[in-house]
């Protein structure tokens, strides 16, 4: 709980997974990924309960190893490639409602950010309830400036996809950031079905390595290199005012 207000963590981990195959319980530094999430929720001490959303046995089986809940079976049209995980969130939010418990703030962790750990998850819950605002996302400074980066058009010829002038100093450049998928967290009272958490409101900014999302092979290795160098405590997280 934080500041009188009850918060629910929600993992959503189905069993399949295109870019690799099991991915959520694929072994990462000796344990499954998931996990990593897991402990990084119940380490929060403002979190109220952690539960794991899967239609899985075996991903069920080692959430509940890890100390997470697993209050049901995911249904099956909620684990497909095309749905939506506003779905998955809302159906989590609506089956503790039918029992009569009411959660404040939800927290979204996707389990494919293992470097993401307990205390970026603290810090983002009191930078939301410090902001006082209705949602958060975390985001990650992105290398390559998009003001160099074009598309093509219909004519087969380049266009800007942003509009700022590209003949300026590195020092001068804007700062851009991406959606790492690593941290949303929401007012339960404004999540709808129409919720996106990619619009969230608020930026918490995650370091280029804790905001790492697994999803292709490689970016299983560079997970792997990282968290062998967790224990050096050098990867911070830091907020934007």
């Amino acid at each position: 709980m934080i500041d009188n207000k009850k918060v629910l963590a929600i993992i959503p981990a189905r069993g399949g997974s295109k870019g690799i195959p099991r991915k959520n319980v694929k072994a990462i530094s000796g344990k499954p990924m998931i996990q990593y999430t897991i402990e990084a929720a119940k380490e929060c001490e403002y979190i109220d309960k952690v539960i794991v959303s899967t239609e899985d046995e075996e991903i069920a089986d080692i959430s509940m190893r890890a100390g997470a809940i697993v209050p049901f079976s995911r249904p099956e049209e909620l684990a497909t490639d095309e749905a939506k995980i506003i779905d998955v969130v809302m159906h989590a939010v609506e089956f503790y409602e039918r029992k009569a418990e009411h959660f404040d703030i939800i927290v979204l962790l996707q389990p494919t950010s293992p470097l993401r750990n307990a205390e970026d998850v603290t810090k983002a819950l009191e930078y939301f309830i410090r902001k006082e605002q209705k949602s958060l996302v975390s985001v990650s400074e992105v290398s390559e400036s998009p003001i160099f980066m074009r598309s093509f058009n219909k004519e087969n010829e380049l266009e800007k996809i942003v509009s700022e002038d590209d003949d300026v100093r590195g020092q001068d450049m804007k700062k851009y950031y991406r959606i790492n998928g690593a941290i949303y967290i929401n007012k339960a009272s404004e999540l709808n079905p129409q919720t996106s958490f990619n619009d969230n409101q608020m930026g918490y900014v995650l370091t280029k390595e804790h905001g790492i999302d697994v999803d292709e092979p490689q970016d299983l290795v560079v997970a792997e290199y990282y968290l062998s160098q967790a224990c050096d405590g050098e990867f911070l997280s830091f907020i934007v005012y």
